[in-house]
């Protein structure tokens, strides 16, 4: 699977998008540089996916679509391309960077050798767009058999079915399905293949701003990877990758306007298709963008309407056409564009921030940002040295302005103004969360600008000083975004591929016994389980009726669920985890993996009358056992029922004793570093127990007990930070009496998420094979033999 992703796939959607290419640039009438056919290839499978998923039942062969597309533009344009391949020697530096700008964006991945996704618990968004592309491919844009009692269904209908863009989703699932591939595993690869087809229309823009070779390939890569939009790559922000492509992209085709304004009237396609790409993925909001590149061409026709040059007739029909096109390769969203207006206005008026903890700065917008994450800020000389390589940014792009002016770049320069000052009107009229995707799709353009700079300076009629200087200012910019992205890639968090696999054969195993209720907070298994109608008590749409009251991403506690409301339910998903409350009486274990465990409904089982939860110590007090026991008596034939907790030897963080360097936050330990913890537990016989670690743990630990060492472990997190991930148990024999465990972390190496979470919150010893409670059933009139009992819970039955 591995290979598949990361390799394969990107080769597939490569061909694809070249051979899409192919096709617009031959109806266009052959004028495109081969640097922009990905790109443009891109544009043109978003607006046949997004045709094909409008019309409901084309939906299942979007992946057939595709590739008719993409086989079409390579039989059509097949000249154009042993025309490109006889001269491949001339493009080996745009196909070198493209090559590099995937390693980079899908570095994490590609380390780790393993299927995984990036920056995991950073922002669930990308948990959407996975459940939204295959919902998309199997059903298309239509909403309306969706059952929404359940969590999977209101997120496809709150999402999709009121107008969200869903551009990049559809090309996304259509691309992936055509090789069959679990799109939790294909959704990083995607990102880091779109914003590497970015380097296509960079290259242009490098090229026009006087840089060649070598010089326009570290142009090209700094604009497509400085340390905001690699961030937002690591998330899988898949609509502001797809959007700033085709930013870019127009930007590219604005400067060489001459070739297509007045040529065949078919020219305009390639322009229309991508202002169409860009609107469906990003939304109507695309259009500020859309507008700032329109306008310098659309400037140029009027005016040459105006003084003679061409005619209006000419002008009306080339409109014609490239509105036309517009609208057909946008039609759900023109279709739907109130609901589209709403959720632009409802992203850009939101005080919600997302996974923003404060407003991010515009000097993030230049490039270097020396932190593990965007949304940090660098501590102690890391901010100084941002700051100084910021303003070295700052005056490269003056320069570059004053260059670009210079060479009578007119288009280029206009193109240029508009769009940074598109950008710069959302970020101060909207909220911190638009102003945050503004300052991504400038960073881009600044770079380009700065770039520009250094080519004034490589072009100084003082050769000597300044070429100096145009060497260590590149020296200086490009460095400060190779440092800032390799930190961002050894602090990322990759998704524990184990798990979500576990998850996935649940999907096939229980398929059609439906509704399932889903205990962690983890909404990549709405993608997971998509089968099977999942709900999620703490996700942000609860199953109807279960809506409690701890919160949005809060630990789940089945006690506080009505029984008779979990009776719709014929089964319970749950994470191993030998000190959770398990599901009631009603409820057998019928599975039991690595990581979950899952509760299939007694046939027949009648529903409790009443449900006593014993959380924290798990003493039943008398009071509450008197309490359930009247409501036992009163109903004939009623009995008791009591679970027994396994029997657990539990440590809590504050009994650990570890290094100076490691600080406590409530409830765990952050391992900041190397170091070791070291604490103690009593054994009461000698066997076979079972060591269960709970925290977040992304780089590797070894866990010793004793001296003798258990394991080392990684990569073990759950799907959300404030909720820790309880892993796997780890099996020793040992005999009774006091032993001493120890887990230690190794210094710092340059495996990806070597600096991500590292916490421990609690340690559990069982007896092996002993983490499901044991039932026992009590009449009512002896109830006093619960009282002071450890027990999970107590339940009345009715006969």
């Amino acid at each position: 699977m591995f290979v598949a992703t990361t390799l394969v796939y990107p080769c597939v959607l490569a061909l694809l998008c070249v051979g899409a290419g192919l096709l617009v640039d031959r109806v266009s009438g052959g004028w495109l540089p081969g640097a922009l056919l990905p790109a443009v290839g891109v544009a043109a499978l978003i607006a046949v996916s997004q045709l094909s998923t409008y019309i409901t039942p084309a939906a299942p062969a979007t992946p057939y679509a595709l590739t008719f597309v993409a086989v079409a533009g390579f039989a059509l344009g097949w000249r154009r391309v042993r025309a490109l391949a006889r001269g491949w020697r001339l493009y080996r530096w745009q196909l070198a960077v493209g090559a590099l700008a995937y390693i980079i964006a899908l570095a994490p991945v590609l380390f780790a050798g393993r299927p995984t996704f990036s920056s995991y618990q950073s922002l669930t968004d990308s948990a959407l767009h996975m459940m939204g592309a295959d919902y998309l491919m199997r059903h298309g844009q239509t909403y309306a058999h969706l059952d929404l009692l359940g969590s999977y269904g209101q997120y496809i209908h709150n999402y999709y079915g009121t107008g969200y863009p869903s551009g990049a989703d559809t090309l996304f699932g259509g691309s992936a399905f055509t090789l069959g591939l679990p799109l939790i595993w294909a959704f990083q690869p995607f990102n880091a293949f779109v914003l590497a087809t970015a380097t296509g229309p960079a290259w242009v823009l490098a090229r026009r701003i006087g840089l060649a070779g070598g010089w326009a390939a570290i142009a090209a890569l700094s604009a497509t990877v400085p340390a905001l939009v690699y961030g937002y790559e690591l998330v899988g922000s898949v609509k502001e990758i797809v959007a700033l492509v085709m930013i870019l992209t127009l930007g590219a085709l604005v400067v060489l306007h001459a070739r297509w304004l007045w040529g065949r009237t078919a020219g305009v396609i390639a322009p229309a298709i991508v202002l169409a790409a860009g609107i469906s993925a990003l939304g109507v909001g695309f259009g500020a963008w859309g507008l700032a590149a329109l306008i310098v061409p659309g400037s140029v026709a009027v005016r040459d309407v105006a003084v003679g040059r061409r005619s209006a007739g000419g002008l009306l029909v080339r409109v014609a056409v490239g509105g036309g096109v517009l609208i057909v390769g946008a039609l759900s969203t023109w279709v739907n564009l109130a609901g589209s207006l709403n959720v632009a206005q409802s992203i850009a008026s939101t005080s919600n921030p997302g996974n923003l903890h404060a407003p991010l700065r515009p000097v993030q917008a230049l490039g270097t940002w020396l932190a593990g994450s965007y949304l940090e800020v660098p501590s102690g000389g890391h901010l100084t040295l941002s700051y100084a390589i910021a303003a070295i940014a700052v005056v490269a792009v003056v320069l570059g302005a004053l260059r670009i002016v210079y060479m009578g770049e007119r288009a280029l320069a206009w193109w240029i103004g508009l769009t940074l000052a598109a950008g710069a009107g959302l970020a101060v009229y909207s909220t911190a969360w638009v102003n945050a995707k503004a300052l991504v799709l400038s960073s881009p353009v600044l770079m380009l600008v700065a770039w520009a700079g250094i080519a004034a300076l490589r072009a100084s009629a003082n050769p000597r000083a300044l070429r100096i200087a145009a060497v260590l200012v590149a020296a200086v910019l490009a460095g400060g975004i190779a440092v800032s992205d390799a930190m961002q890639y050894h602090a990322t968090d990759l998704a524990p591929t184990a798990r979500y696999e576990e998850l996935a054969s649940l999907d096939t195993r229980f398929a059609g016994q439906r509704p399932v209720l889903f205990t962690s907070f983890d909404e990549y298994a709405l993608y997971e389980l998509r089968d099977l109608d999942v709900g999620g008590l703490e996700f942000t749409y609860p199953p109807a009726g279960l809506r409690l009251t701890r919160g949005h991403g809060s630990p789940v506690d089945l006690d506080r669920v009505p029984p008779a409301v979990l009776g719709a339910y014929p089964l319970i998903v749950t994470p191993r985890d030998p000190t959770a409350s398990e599901p009631p009486s009603a409820y057998r274990l019928e599975w039991q993996g690595t990581y979950y465990q899952v509760w299939q409904r007694r046939p027949g089982a009648p529903v409790a009358i009443a449900h006593l939860g014993l959380p924290g110590t798990r003493v039943a007090p008398c009071a509450s056992v008197a309490r359930v026991a009247r409501i036992a008596r009163s109903h004939a034939g009623a009995r008791l029922i009591a679970a027994s907790p396994p029997r657990a030897v539990a440590i809590g963080a504050a009994r650990f004793r570890h290094s100076p360097a490691w600080t406590y936050t409530h409830p765990g330990v952050v391992m900041t570093g190397a170091g070791e913890l070291r604490t103690t537990f009593e054994l009461p016989r000698a066997g076979a127990w079972d060591v269960w670690l709970q925290g977040e743990l992304m780089p590797s630990v070894t866990v010793s007990v004793d001296g003798r060492k258990l394991a080392s472990i990684d990569g073990q997190l759950e799907g959300n930070p404030h909720n820790p991930d309880t892993m796997p148990p780890l099996r020793v024999s040992l005999p009774a009496g006091t032993h001493r465990l120890t887990v230690t972390r190794g210094g710092s190496n340059l495996a990806p998420g070597d600096g991500g979470t590292a916490i421990l919150h609690e340690i559990v010893v069982t007896p092996a094979g002993d983490d499901v409670d044991t039932l026992h059933v009590t009449p009512p009139s002896r109830w006093r033999g619960l009282c002071g009992r450890r027990l999970d819970w107590i339940e009345a039955i009715p006969k």
